[in-house]
């Protein structure tokens, strides 16, 4: 063949081929999913960026990938949905892992635990450092694929009725405080109760409970809790940044097209990024008008902070001990986070201090 006619046959094969690659571009089938939330609506960020999440899908599809978001109790109780998720009842879930600890406490470490991780060191744990990955190939036992979704940010220590001025205060306490971090407090004598958010204020209020935790300032106005409790405290040292996650059934996942996995995952992404970014700008007002409405800021003294991470560390190697899932977790989180404090101890905290103690100088 000559060169010329080489060259005719060969454009000839470009042109066929670019016209022809629509031809195989990837599928957008019509679908339509349920998400059930273990929140409810009244919690405007967490419920909200559900709401959020569900419809970047849709824009993302026009509309041809649907996913209605559903409340807590509105197809079963928030404490439920990862059994809804894994038995197939929904195809997707909002929650936190570490309501699942009754299953295996691993379900703890992807999000959040006793002193562990701040919410930007999650997030590097996650996406960079095998997170992620690790998380799933645990969770694939219970049927599940999860991703990041959300995080509240450090929490709030939570609401007392009387004040803790030594760790002698914490025995007998009963205290609502969700996942791992009851188990470290039982250690120091706490009756730890695990209550879904919407019945967390009718308890405080009867004195079915002495205390209780939610996520913070702008939460805990909504629900309530500074009526019927006086002290607030802080830092709530077993929820250093909360990681929300979507739980998906696998073979739900597994079914979905790539196109629309990387549509989720991006709007998964996103709404991380919204709920704490919502949490951080209404926090600080809210916290402002508890204060002022008589709420008594308390940090919680050094020697119950001291004993809560002994207390810690104890069931920490006693778990890993009993739980090779858990020792494999914990093991490289919890090197991750040691290291992480390296950098946030030459760079991050001392520009925080700093601009803390300096923030009132007028410029």
């Amino acid at each position: 063949m000559k060169r010329r006619d080489f060259l005719k046959a060969s454009g000839g094969a470009l042109t066929a081929t670019a016209v022809a690659a629509p031809a195989v571009a990837q599928p957008m089938p019509e679908l339509k999913w349920r998400l059930t939330s273990s929140f409810p609506k009244s919690l405007d960020t967490l419920w909200g960026t559900a709401e959020m999440f569900a419809k970047s899908v849709a824009d993302a599809t026009d509309n041809r990938f649907q996913i209605q978001a559903f409340a807590a109790s509105e197809i079963v109780p928030g404490l439920q949905a990862a059994d809804a998720v894994t038995n197939g009842t929904v195809e997707m879930c909002q929650t936190a892992a570490y309501y699942f600890i009754g299953k295996d406490p691993t379900f703890a470490l992807p999000c959040s635990v006793p002193f562990g991780p701040n919410t930007r060191q999650q997030n590097a744990w996650q996406y960079h450092h095998g997170g992620i990955e690790l998380m799933n190939e645990f969770f694939k036992k219970y049927n599940i694929y999860a991703l990041p979704a959300g995080n509240t940010g450090c929490q709030m220590g939570g609401w007392f009725r009387k004040e803790i001025k030594e760790v002698s205060d914490l025995n007998g306490l009963k205290f609502r405080i969700g996942g791992f971090a009851g188990r470290v407090l039982a250690k120091l004598g706490v009756v730890a109760q695990q209550i879904a958010g919407g019945d967390i204020y009718p308890a405080l209020e009867k004195g079915t409970i002495d205390a209780a935790e939610w996520v913070g300032p702008y939460d805990d106005e909504k629900l309530g809790f500074h009526k019927v409790a006086q002290f607030y405290y802080y830092p709530g040292w077993w929820e250093g940044g909360t990681q929300i996650h979507h739980f998906i059934n696998i073979d739900k996942w597994s079914s979905l097209p790539p196109i629309y996995k990387s549509i989720v995952r991006t709007a998964c992404d996103q709404a991380n990024i919204w709920m704490t970014a919502k949490y951080d700008a209404l926090n600080p007002p809210a916290l402002k008008r508890l204060v002022a409405g008589g709420a008594q800021l308390k940090p919680f003294p050094g020697p119950v902070m001291d004993a809560c991470l002994k207390a810690a560390n104890e069931v920490y190697q006693d778990v890993s001990a009993a739980n090779p899932d858990f020792k494999k977790i914990w093991d490289n989180l919890w090197a991750f986070r040691n290291d992480e404090y390296l950098w946030w101890q030459v760079a991050e905290y001392t520009y925080d201090t700093y601009l803390i103690r300096t923030r009132t100088r007028t410029p």
